[in-house]
């Protein structure tokens, strides 16, 4: 079984924290996604990451495919409860947590181009979805120890990576002084085994057309 992604994505880090938290062992394949032939298109034909490949060569993406996969087929503790309604709210914070880094990365796009050509009101937009998406997620939180239910979820899962994004890749916001109650959860769980794990770190230099295989976590086992 094999993960291609990248050591930065939130959408992959998702995806390694589930496996982590279930103490799967799994190859990690480390991708440069722009290369246009890259090798993830030949496992996904929208070239997007994460991709898992089976051993039997099944090829699952998209993160929320792949983690209610594996959280499905492995035992233990389920981080998708299997009633509907609670279901739908963990999936609910899952979706909010992944539009507030699809907002980031839009924004990105924006402002990696030269200045005269940059969309001010695109940028201006996706900083307001960014931000009402902090303040959601900080009013989910509350004074609760945990997303959703009391207990650990994908929600949780969900809501650290995209935390853990904004901080690598936004470090100027000041996220934290506007929610207090959220930057406290984000550090309690960030000190979790599987997070700190996976935190998000830039990929390694790879030649042109080529990718290399690294440990999917530093360590892999059952969570704190």
């Amino acid at each position: 079984m094999k993960i291609y992604g990248t050591m930065v994505s939130p959408y992959v880090r998702k995806v390694r924290v589930v496996l982590c938290e279930k103490g799967i062992a799994c190859s990690f394949e480390i991708l440069n996604v722009m290369e246009p032939n890259c090798p993830v298109i030949g496992h996904n034909p929208l070239g997007k990451i994460p991709v898992m490949v089976l051993d039997n060569g099944f090829e699952i993406f998209d993160s929320r495919v792949i983690v209610e996969y594996i959280d499905t087929v492995s035992a233990g503790s389920r981080l998708l409860p299997v009633d509907p309604l609670e279901r739908a709210e963990v999936r609910r914070c899952e979706a909010l947590a992944d539009g507030v880094v699809e907002a980031g990365s839009l924004v990105r796009v924006e402002t990696s181009r030269a200045p005269e050509l940059r969309n001010q009101a695109q940028i201006d937009r996706q900083m307001g979805k960014l931000n009402r998406g902090l303040g959601a997620m900080s009013n989910q939180i509350g004074d609760k120890s945990w997303c959703c239910l009391e207990e650990f979820t994908l929600a949780d899962v969900a809501f650290v990576c995209s935390l853990g994004w904004i901080c690598f890749r936004f470090p100027q916001l000041d996220w934290r002084l506007i929610h207090p109650r959220l930057a406290e959860y984000y550090a309690r769980l960030s000190g979790r085994s599987s997070f700190e794990a996976t935190a998000p770190s830039e990929n390694p230099a790879l030649p042109a057309g080529t990718s290399r295989m690294v440990p999917l976590v530093t360590t892999l086992g059952m969570p704190e």
